[in-house]
């Protein structure tokens, strides 16, 4: 019984440990019906395990006239998840399906409304080459910036 109790308690922290070294970085971005999105740079610390995007968009014209997103991804890998976003449609959210270049995204949201995306850090590199950008039709060449880790 005296190295049961020890044993019972290594066991209860070693099962609580990833979650208390997790840690989640928050960050908020907004978008309006001028194409602008409010941030041009995100920088998250090398320490977050998970990111959370909320996208608001704070315009009032509706997602069909004046939607948008949050789309993160390779820079390199930019032009073609948008190039293929356009064919896929407003159905799709104008992202292909199962791309897999695409690092994390939000739904296509109207004026007033607002989405969250959380996704894991292991898909990103310390000093990679990232950027965000909006996936609906035109919106990329106004609505993008630069996504820094680490």
């Amino acid at each position: 019984m005296r190295k049961l109790i020890p044993t019972l308690l290594l066991l209860c922290l070693g099962l609580m440990a990833p979650t208390a070294f997790a840690k989640t970085c928050n960050v908020a971005i907004s978008g309006d019906d001028a194409m602008k999105f409010d941030k041009t740079e995100i920088r998250i610390d090398a320490a977050c395990t998970q990111v959370s995007v909320t996208l608001t968009h704070t315009g009032k014209l509706a997602a069909n006239v004046m939607g948008h997103d949050w789309v993160l991804a390779k820079t390199a890998d930019m032009a073609g998840i948008d190039a293929d976003g356009m064919k896929a449609g407003m159905a799709a959210g104008f992202i292909k399906a199962g791309d897999e270049r695409v690092i994390a995204h939000t739904k296509v949201i109207g004026g007033g409304q607002r989405d969250t995306v959380t996704f894991s850090t292991s898909k990103l590199t310390k000093g990679g080459d990232y950027s965000f950008f909006c996936s609906f039709p035109g919106h990329s060449t106004l609505m993008k910036g630069k996504f820094v880790f680490g």
